[in-house]
């Protein structure tokens, strides 16, 4: 993680929400009837005093399609509960990880394999900081 940013609730930036969804395939002729406004913040921010934005460093989510220099929408309200995307603290470190808990044991996982496992232990100064909920990156 390379920054940590508060959400700022005042804002509002509604945009047109287009009634016909865009094909992924064949494309289909130019609709332009809108459907609504919509503004970002409403959408993906469900619980503003507990969210925050963070902006990744590193490649070790990059098969979860997380990738460097994305910004992650987390939500610090939401309970961590397995195989859920996770902001970890270990020993004073923010990493992005998947929880994965199996009886006992709690295991961070990355989604690059070139990148180790981490098995929670007893000495490890660990504690969930946030669930991700969003993705942000640019194409």
């Amino acid at each position: 993680m390379t920054a940590v940013y508060k959400v700022d609730i005042e804002s509002r930036l509604p945009r047109p929400l287009f009634l016909v969804p865009v094909v992924a395939g064949f494309p289909s002729p130019a609709d332009d009837y809108i459907e609504n406004q919509l503004d970002l913040n409403r959408h993906l921010i469900k619980h503003p005093a507990a969210t925050f934005f963070v902006r990744v460093k590193g490649d070790s989510m990059i098969n979860a399609g997380i990738h460097s220099g994305d910004i992650l929408i987390v939500d610090r309200s939401l309970e961590a509960a397995d195989k859920k995307v996770v902001i970890a603290i270990i020993d004073g470190e923010l990493t992005v990880k998947r929880i994965r808990v199996k009886g006992r044991e709690i295991h961070l996982l990355p989604e690059n394999p070139d990148y180790a496992p981490t098995l929670i232990q007893g000495e490890m100064n660990f504690a969930v900081w946030g669930v991700v909920t969003t993705v942000i990156h640019a194409l």
